[in-house]
């Protein structure tokens, strides 16, 4: 690594900044010191682990009746491209700053103090509200599966919704608090944990796209790009942003179809950022964690592709069910095995995404923390098993405690408007670190720069544009309310407010 100058940091005003320097020598404090562990293979499981859920098995199928048809495989593709070039800016930060936090602590170095505690606080709550929400859809489909077999929980048991009313969802309970104890134990344990269920979960996938195969139909494709039909208006709350400021609807099918179709289906996407958070504890950060950022990516737009290929082959998509559409299409072809065979796929696929949206979670809560921006006492890690395992507890109860007496459906929106919002700040801080830190040795370059950084922000305000104004309005009270604590108290206690000199 070439040499590279300890820039001080700036410790005045709203938008003092963490130097890199300091973010990598907090690391190497034995009292808060994670254990490197992961390998580029490690990461990249994760990747796919998190990303492939309910997306591949409920999504694809949806998107293509109501939304764009056989061209749902292009609007994966263009929602792929799209997270691909937030990626590009991940990687080259994470392979810059190898640390704890991902767009949190990205955002320190480049963009100053207040952006960094936003932007954390931002992941807070996308972190937290994806494992609930997932936790609550691995409930019901586990809850399928028992009832296959005769065996049905209590109402009072299978959680809140409208038609059974109040109740606790003791699977989803337990599961949160089951993975928050494998976390506690340490990364490779949940590594290993991982890699065996995202091995039988890409199993699976790749039997529904070969089996899948014998039964397309050609005549199903066409036509492969359905003529446009214009979208039902929202009014009010449920409205999109684009169409309250510049008078524009989403089209249905047709060719601008594909680009509603993408963000709905970036959904699907979400969680390739989470790599970025493990960086801290990766054997070589700089090779490995872009390769990780990227290979998941790649491998699961592959699949999706495939996955939705294949289900508009096997059945015309106007006769596509909307809850179940892979295990129905089986169904509508004569093979009611593998229906079972997706349902079991997608309830072990979610356990991989709870499991990581927790890791990433606890991570930036711990890279705040020891930043003195959230109180100190959860930067400590265990001394046998090096984890952060105090943030890791107490978020993992109150994650439990969520999903068991909470149906999240409508709140789920605010986990794609978080996810696309960190990729405007991490593009955007690619921008400001080139400039301010020339110097710094990036073992991973974003190409193209400036217009790929300024590509992924316009693509993911494009993206968030198109989701409705009570989305928004959600998601700045949040902000607001995140605003209040930082000058209560993150703005006192940060650590930027001790001598350069602090052991």
């Amino acid at each position: 690594m070439t040499a590279q100058r300890d820039t001080p940091p700036s410790r005045d005003g709203l938008f003092r900044t963490k130097s890199v320097e300091q973010s990598i020598r907090d690391t190497e404090e034995p009292e808060h010191a994670l254990r490197k562990s992961l390998s580029a293979l490690d990461l990249t499981v994760f990747g796919v682990g998190v990303i492939i859920g309910t997306g591949i098995f409920v999504l694809t199928g949806k998107v293509a009746k109501e939304t764009a048809g056989p061209s749902t495989a292009l609007a994966f593709v263009v929602a792929g491209i799209v997270c691909a070039l937030a990626a590009l800016c991940y990687a080259e930060f994470a392979s810059t700053v190898p640390v704890a936090g991902s767009a949190y602590t990205f955002s320190y170095a480049s963009l100053g103090e207040l952006v960094a505690w936003i932007i954390g606080w931002d992941l807070v709550l996308e972190f937290a509200l994806g494992t609930a929400v997932v936790a609550v859809g691995w409930s019901g489909y586990v809850r399928s599966l028992l009832s296959s077999i005769g065996w049905n929980l209590p109402g009072v048991l299978s959680g809140t919704d409208a038609t059974k009313g109040f109740g606790f969802d003791i699977l989803a309970f337990v599961l949160v608090l089951v993975l928050s104890f494998v976390l506690v134990l340490g990364m490779k344990l949940s590594a290993r944990v991982t890699s065996i269920v995202v091995a039988i979960k890409i199993v699976v996938v790749l039997i529904v796209i070969i089996a899948g195969a014998f039964f397309v139909k050609a005549s199903n494709y066409t036509p492969f790009i359905p003529p446009a039909k214009p979208q039902p208006a929202g009014s009010g709350l449920t409205a999109t942003l684009t169409q309250e400021l510049f008078g524009y609807a989403p089209t249905n099918f047709g060719l601008m179809g594909i680009f509603t179709a993408a963000s709905i289906v970036f959904f699907a996407f979400i969680g390739f950022d989470v790599v970025a958070t493990a960086a801290e504890e990766t054997k070589f950060p700089q090779r490995d964690v872009p390769r990780g950022i990227l290979a998941s990516l790649f491998i699961c737009t592959v699949l999706y592709v495939g996955v939705s290929l294949v289900v508009t082959g096997m059945e015309h998509y106007t006769e596509l069910s909307v809850e179940a559409p892979l295990a129905d299409a089986f169904k509508a072809v004569g093979q009611p095995v593998y229906a079972g065979l997706i349902s079991f796929g997608a309830a072990i696929g979610l356990t991989t995404v709870c499991l990581i949206l927790l890791l990433g979670q606890t991570r930036v809560f711990f890279a705040m923390s020891r930043d003195g921006l959230l109180p100190r006492f959860f930067s400590v890690t265990h001394p046998r098993f090096r984890t952060p395992y105090r943030p890791t507890i107490l978020l993992g109860v109150v994650i439990a405690i969520v999903a068991g007496f909470t149906s999240i459906n409508e709140l789920a929106a605010l986990v794609n408007i978080g996810t696309l919002f960190a990729f405007v700040v991490v593009a955007l801080g690619v921008l400001v670190l080139r400039r301010t830190r020339p110097d710094l040795h990036r073992a991973f370059r974003t190409p193209w720069v400036p217009l790929i950084p300024v590509l992924s922000v316009a693509a993911s305000v494009w993206l968030m544009l198109n989701l409705p104004v009570e989305t928004w309005l959600r998601f700045i009270l949040w902000m607001a309310l995140g605003v209040v604590i930082y000058f209560a108290y993150g703005r006192r206690h940060s650590g930027l407010n001790e001598p350069v000199g602090r052991p």
